[in-house]
């Protein structure tokens, strides 16, 4: 990460090279994407010695270019069906009792790769027991992708809002605040078991005001679990961090998330949408 000057003293978790290389060699023999290692998340090595990774389908090309995400952008190569099984199989190896799948936005696909999502759940519906999370683009909000990947019945679909609406042109030039919220409630008209999910990166510059203000609307569709943390910039080519949000601002706006009536908020600087996502459906009905 860059910046390092100005990072505070609670932001020094490392990368442990040695704990992630089991999992990344077999990853690259399966040619299996995890987001975990294209976004360069700051818990790789914590997850992956876990032996918990969250899959990323649809190729490892987004056609979007949000100026916060690491992932690749450009043209996309065609959907590849036969990794499917092979995320079964990870799944299996792992011993994974739940599993996140996400994946890169692909506005080329007719669908949006709402059907590939479809089938990557039917494949792992085969796994017991197993919980299905999935971490969806917003499809551009096309109702029939919506419905599409809502029909495989997964346990909880995540789409994440990343920052308040005022920093949407800076930091999500093709998405939409008001576009990703139809999205939740969408998922929520179509399956109301469906737990929905979303998140916010904090430190690009948003104010207290603005974040309560996306916990309302957020809840205004119903959604119920949601993760907050430290936005960090994966190159210098990337947005800049503007804030380093303390530690005690990340418990206040959690004990303010559960006020409002999420059912579960994980809330800390190196929190992020997918990190010990299984603790979200503890002890929900």
């Amino acid at each position: 990460m860059f910046n390092t000057s100005k990072k505070p003293l609670w932001l020094t978790k490392k990368i442990n090279l040695k704990e992630t290389d089991q999992l990344k060699k077999y990853f690259k023999g399966s040619q299996l994407h995890t987001v975990c290692q294209e976004a360069l998340c700051p818990n790789i090595s914590e997850c992956f010695a876990r032996k918990q990774a969250t899959f990323l389908i649809l190729g490892d090309v987004c056609t979007r270019g949000c100026t916060f995400c690491n992932i690749k952008k450009g043209a996309p190569q065609p959907l590849e069906y036969s990794l499917i099984p092979k995320i079964k199989d990870a799944v299996l190896a792992m011993g994974l009792r739940h599993v996140v799948i996400t994946s890169v936005t692909r506005d080329d696909l007719h669908d949006g790769g709402a059907d590939f999502f479809y089938q990557t759940v039917q494949a792992l519906k085969t796994v017991t027991p197993l919980t299905i999370e999935l971490l969806i683009p917003d499809f551009n909000a096309d109702i029939d992708a919506l419905k599409t990947v809502a029909s495989a019945k997964p346990d909880i679909i995540a789409h994440n809002i990343e920052t308040v609406p005022r920093l949407y042109p800076a930091v999500r030039k093709k998405a939409g605040f008001t576009r990703s919220l139809q999205v939740l409630a969408a998922i929520k008209k179509i399956d109301p078991r469906i737990h929905t999910k979303s998140g916010l990166m904090l430190g690009l510059g948003e104010k207290k005001s603005e974040v309560l203000e996306c916990f309302g609307r957020l809840r205004g569709v119903e959604c119920d679990f949601l993760s907050i943390g430290q936005y960090l910039q994966p190159s210098l080519q990337h947005t800049p961090v503007i804030d380093y949000i303390p530690e005690e601002d990340f418990l206040f706006y959690k004990n303010e998330a559960l006020r409002r009536g999420f059912r579960r908020v994980a809330s800390g600087p190196y929190v992020r949408s997918s990190y010990m996502a299984e603790e979200y459906l503890a002890n929900i009905k």
